[in-house]
């Protein structure tokens, strides 16, 4: 069945992660998920998994987007290089660059090249500067 959970309750949980954002707060601290696992003495793989579980699944949803929310605020600093790794690859953030093909009937979407290899090489003749 796996190993016993470390907290038993949610409202256990909820106190220790309400403990470990005040802490932070105060000290004018990064809230971090790993942070939060290392303060709850459990690896931050762990503390993800207890949002799997159907009673912790609200508060480590709500410390994740407490933590995102902080981070986010970090994109309005001068420094923002570690703010967007971190929202990347901690939550899923991407850069997204679409493109309007203008196919907005489903049809396939129909390709014609044309130039050619013979055309752009001159007849097959794909000779480089370094063929003599």
């Amino acid at each position: 069945m796996g190993k016993p959970l470390k907290f038993k309750t949610v409202e256990e949980l909820q106190t220790k992660v309400d403990e470990y954002f005040d802490k932070q707060e105060k000290e004018n601290k990064p809230l971090t998920m790993s942070g939060l696992a290392l303060s709850l003495d459990i690896d931050r793989k762990t503390l993800l998994n207890y949002s799997n579980r159907e009673k912790y699944f609200p508060t480590i949803k709500k410390a994740r987007e407490k933590v995102e929310e902080w981070v986010e605020t970090k994109l309005y600093s001068n420094n923002v290089t570690g703010a967007i790794f971190n929202l990347k690859n901690n939550f899923d953030w991407k850069d997204k660059k679409e493109l309007d093909l203008g196919n907005k009937d489903d049809k396939p979407l129909k390709v014609e090249i044309t130039k050619s290899i013979d055309d752009i090489y001159g007849n097959g003749n794909t000779k480089n500067d370094t063929d003599s």
